[in-house]
């Protein structure tokens, strides 16, 4: 099963000669990652990311499987959507990190639903209704699919979050996803720092991100929340919708740079071009981008019970 469409895929591969044009690449060296900061900032969220990926009544009585099986200390508080045109999430309370966790799911290419959210790929003017701080700022442009498709929970899941912060007093939520999910998590995360008291940290978190909007979108999550995302060695999906469309990535990229699991960098800037950005057309591997990642995490259903 696939994480991420076919649709977006194709464009990508369509647009391959041109995916060095229409924007700047970051040059600076990245840096070696520890496995103890992986383990310790990266791996709960990518456990919490592929629990999205199991079915909402597995998730309600916490019995999905593995996913459910690693994550101790977890209650469910709220899902949305139906795994089609609005692609499911969840809230959860994690007592072991004394915060709430909303993580959002990929795209199921089977669902020709989900197929349509990808394509489309236009760039629209950001809504400024949720996101506030941008108002007033024309340049900040996303991609028309994927805000539409945040905009159909995004309501619904905040007001989730605002009960769950009240209820368990924590000061501090996580925002996760894979693929789509992952767009969708900068977007929440963005609106959630946007609406929430100043006190509670918001960290987002993703895996297999595409790019989600214009130079101005990437500036305004660097200002306003600041994302990481991890790529995973030769996945086109980071690359996707390509440079020459006007997209660009934030900054906060974690690149897994072979299959040992263990040679992991931090890259600065925008699109630097010794990670992601800068992979040959000639290695692409949709398999990178449904794992393994780090401690054996791979996404998809096929890890749940259900």
């Amino acid at each position: 099963m696939l994480a991420f469409s076919i649709l977006s895929f194709i464009s990508f591969v369509l647009a391959a000669p041109l995916l060095g044009l229409g924007s700047d690449k970051a040059t600076g060296a990245p840096t070696p990652m520890s496995l103890a900061t992986v383990n310790a900032t990266l791996l709960r969220p990518a456990q919490f990311a592929r629990a999205a990926y199991c079915s909402g009544a597995s998730l309600t009585s916490w019995s999905c499987g593995l996913p459910c099986d690693t994550l101790k200390g977890v209650t469910f508080l709220q899902s949305g959507g139906d795994q089609g045109l609005i692609p499911f999430y969840f809230i959860a309370h994690d007592a072991a990190d004394q915060s709430l966790v909303v993580a959002h799911e990929g795209t199921h290419t089977e669902n020709i639903l989900s197929l349509l959210n990808d394509a489309e790929f236009a760039l629209v003017n950001v809504d400024t209704a949720r996101f506030p701080q941008a108002a007033g700022k024309s340049n900040i442009k996303v991609h028309s699919g994927m805000q539409s498709t945040f905009q159909r929970t995004a309501d619904g899941l905040l007001a989730g979050v605002q009960a769950g912060l009240q209820n368990f007093g924590v000061k501090k939520v996580v925002v996760t996803g894979h693929s789509l999910g992952a767009a969708l998590a900068t977007m929440t995360g963005a609106m959630i720092k946007s609406a929430v008291d100043p006190s509670v940290e918001v960290v987002v978190t993703t895996f297999g991100l595409p790019r989600s909007g214009n130079e101005a979108w990437a500036d305004f999550l660097d200002s306003n929340v600041g994302v990481t995302f991890v790529t995973n060695q030769n996945d086109p999906v980071p690359t996707v919708p390509p440079l020459l469309f006007g997209y660009t990535h934030s900054a906060g990229e974690v690149h897994i740079v072979d299959g040992s699991q263990t040679n992991i960098v931090s890259c600065p800037g925008h699109d630097n071009e010794h990670c992601a950005a800068g992979n040959s057309l000639l290695h692409v591997s949709l398999a990178n981008h449904f794992g393994p990642y780090f401690d054996d995490i791979t996404f998809g259903s096929d890890v749940c019970s259900s």
